[in-house]
């Protein structure tokens, strides 16, 4: 990508003979026709930074750019107020920056994504040769109190994969350790945390050890239990897709056997390393 110059324009005003100096923002050209703001070279002052992005904008807008994006860490968060007075808008934000976005073209209507739109999950079946199904008892949430019995649930973390999110979701939170073995479905649901989608992947996973440590943070307890028990479970009987997400799993360990997505490391030629295909092999 090229990195667009920081030059000076010099139109001198009506009545001063002195050309008026004008720094344009450093910005790199993306792959759709826009722009993305060099963030560690804006101006610290306040009036530079609005008097810059200003000429900026209407230079890149006569050059034909289209969407501009600003990054602005925590430390220049002084300037996202500036930014909106000048047309841009929230897109997203993380931790440590909020980033700002402004569509330059009159002709064309945006074509900006969106922020992220879903959030994925994951839940892990783990049955050991007893025919005992790891179950938890949850602190919070839904199935917060009372006697309900789960599978280990929890978030995917950003760049994490979806088998090794299971895999890190049991041993965080009872100590075991898994191998990945299939996903043997998955639940989409909308308007779940913040209005964002959500995707819970299901995955049956092989119990290497047996001994459980409570994750104490999140959990009031954990334990093997017989599967028979835990199917039994009046909030099975009244919740229909879980019921329905017990009995694919268990369709796993029977004859025959429901055959879910297993994974394989491939890459797909654009450098992206790993990329991951879940398929029915």
């Amino acid at each position: 990508m090229a990195m667009l110059m920081e030059g000076i324009a010099a139109p001198a005003g009506a009545n001063n003979m002195e050309p008026e100096i004008v720094i344009f923002l450093k910005a790199t050209e993306d792959k759709f026709g826009g722009l993305i703001i060099d963030s560690p070279s804006l101006p610290r002052d306040t009036s530079v930074f609005l008097h810059s992005l200003q000429h900026s904008l209407v230079k890149w807008k006569a050059q034909g750019k289209r969407g501009v994006w600003l990054k602005l860490p925590l430390d220049q968060s002084e300037l996202v107020h500036l930014a909106i007075q000048e047309g841009f808008k929230y897109h997203h934000a993380e931790s440590t920056y909020v980033m700002l976005v402004t569509w330059l073209a009159d002709d064309v209507p945006s074509t900006i994504p969106a922020n992220a739109s879903h959030q994925v999950g994951v839940g892990a079946f783990v049955l050991n040769s007893k025919g005992e199904v790891l179950a938890v008892q949850e602190k919070s949430g839904v199935f917060q109190g009372g006697s309900i019995w789960k599978m280990p649930t929890g978030s995917v973390n950003q760049g994490e994969d979806i088998f090794a999110g299971a895999i890190r979701e049991v041993k965080e939170e009872t100590g075991i350790d898994t191998e990945f073995v299939q996903v043997v479905g998955f639940r989409q649901a909308h308007k779940v945390a913040f209005e964002k989608s959500d995707i819970f992947f299901l995955c049956v996973l092989r119990p290497l050890t047996s001994g459980i440590t409570v994750q104490d943070t999140e959990l009031t307890a954990a334990k093997w239990m017989p599967l028979a028990e835990f199917r039994e479970q009046d909030y099975l009987k009244q919740r229909k897709m879980l019921k329905k997400m017990l009995d694919v799993c268990i369709a796993t360990t029977e004859e025959p056997a429901y055959q879910g997505f297993k994974m394989e490391d491939m890459q797909a030629g654009t450098g992206r390393r790993p990329q991951n295909f879940f398929y029915n092999a």
